[in-house]
């Protein structure tokens, strides 16, 4: 395959991976606590991808080197619901998942028929210490800004809210849930996180940038196949060329 060819290959295959996660980032512009993901692009080079015509000049192809997580805070918007709680600052709430903790920043919970306070998976949400939040009774509960949650003037508990010094290193599970399975990923105390009871946050994806960014990567995507179409239709005229030559 031709230099030309090969480079508008490579960028056709990292456009599509763009595609793929602006689509998503659209797709979720209205779940509560979902964090946007965006791309570090970058250049590969290789010794396999030297061109022997080329004077030993090696080719570059543009590549997506990973995909990073924006965890920039998103609006919280008032629900009145006593369960919804949402976070201003770092910080993540602590939920044990079908196979170990997983974090949040989705605060819309419920109770169990069992009376413990749970995500809407029914995932239990995690308190201080390791233990599980149990209503009493049918009353409201009340939660402070420092995660102490009360019913009846009686505690029962406080939420578990931690934070990563490298949010990098957590994975995504599902739309609005992250793992720590990397070991530079160790939970810490939240410092300086506040909790409002009675709203949500809202996905920190913006509509309109998607868009404008989703249109663009398109169009980027059209030139780059055009740019193959090109290479092809070079190769063929060359190859006739020859042809006419050795005729």
């Amino acid at each position: 395959m031709d230099p030309l060819t090969t480079s508008a290959a490579s960028g056709l295959r990292a456009r599509m991976e763009s595609l793929e996660m602006l689509a998503n980032n659209l797709a979720n512009v209205s779940t509560d606590g979902f964090k946007t993901d965006r791309e570090f692009y970058g250049l590969y080079v290789s010794p396999e991808s030297l061109d022997p015509a080329g004077g030993g000049m090696p080719q570059t192809l543009p590549v997506i080197e990973r995909h990073w997580t924006d965890f920039t805070q998103g609006v919280l918007h008032p629900t009145g619901n006593p369960f919804h709680l949402a976070i201003s600052g770092r910080g993540f709430f602590t939920v044990n998942g079908p196979a170990g903790r997983l974090y949040t920043r989705n605060g819309g919970f419920q109770l169990s028929a069992t009376g413990v306070l749970s995500t809407a998976e029914g995932y239990p949400v995690r308190a201080v210490g390791g233990g599980t939040l149990r209503a009493s009774s049918q009353s409201p509960i009340e939660v402070a800004p420092d995660g102490v949650v009360t019913q009846d003037g009686q505690a029962l508990g406080q939420l578990e809210l931690v934070d990563f010094t490298d949010t990098g290193a957590l994975a995504k599970q599902g739309r609005a849930y992250f793992r720590a399975d990397d070991p530079r990923a160790q939970p810490v105390a939240a410092a300086g996180a506040a909790v409002h009871q009675g709203k949500l946050e809202g996905s920190n994806v913006t509509g309109a940038e998607g868009a404008v960014r989703l249109i663009g990567v398109m169009r980027q995507f059209e030139m780059l196949q055009k740019a193959v179409s090109i290479g092809g239709e070079m190769n063929r005229k060359a190859v006739e060329e020859v042809a006419r030559v050795g005729s």
